[in-house]
């Protein structure tokens, strides 16, 4: 089964089996963001790719919430796919524009984001072995911001995405997911190039 295979050691690093879940989730994720930093619509199609094998992997490193949260990626994925693929007639470019946050939209996130971490956090806390709850919920809700906003082209998702980053790296080495951790600094810095190019093109 695919399952079975993607739970396979690759190799090992420093005395820890990589599987290839891990693998392949971090070469199609390391794509995703460079396509994404180039607005190229084909990063969402990778990006669903990347939400399976990261599934199987959190799952198995009891990161319930990251796990969780590839579902809602999933669905994300979907919703900025058909976002970015609307295009003008007779234009080759994507239509959406990048712009900035409101305070609207602001508002809206952080108004789901809080209760949502703290439900997460408890609902781990108390029915999963989770050693992490919150910083794995913190993770999932700033993840499910950054990809609307990504999906609507925000130009702010790139910092909350700088933000997911920084908490991630910890979090990921602390269940031993080494590739993954480095993945992440990596992650930071295609956001910061992400965040500059965006800026260039903001209307």
């Amino acid at each position: 089964m695919l399952l079975d295979a993607l739970q396979q050691p690759a190799f090992h690093l420093f005395g820890v089996e990589v599987k290839w879940a891990e693998v392949l989730g971090d070469v199609t994720g390391a794509a995703c963001v460079w396509l994404v930093a180039r607005q190229h619509v084909l990063n969402w199609p990778l990006g669903l790719l990347n939400n399976v094998f990261w599934a199987v992997l959190f799952f198995h490193s009891k990161l319930y919430a990251d796990a969780t949260l590839q579902g809602f990626f999933f669905a994300l994925g979907v919703y900025g796919w058909v976002l970015w693929a609307r295009r003008r007639p007779g234009d080759a470019a994507p239509k959406l524009p990048v712009r900035r946050t409101t305070r609207r939209e602001w508002a809206a996130l952080g108004a789901a984001a809080v209760p949502a971490t703290a439900a997460a956090t408890v609902v781990l806390a108390r029915l999963t072995d989770s050693p992490v709850p919150f910083w794995d919920s913190l993770v999932l809700t700033l993840s499910l911001a950054a990809t609307y906003g990504q999906a609507n082209k925000l130009l702010e998702s790139w910092w909350v995405w700088i933000l997911v980053d920084v908490i991630s790296v910890p979090l990921y080495l602390s269940r031993g997911l080494y590739p993954t951790a480095a993945l992440y600094v990596v992650f930071f810095m295609l956001c910061i190039k992400g965040l500059r190019d965006w800026s260039r093109e903001l209307t």
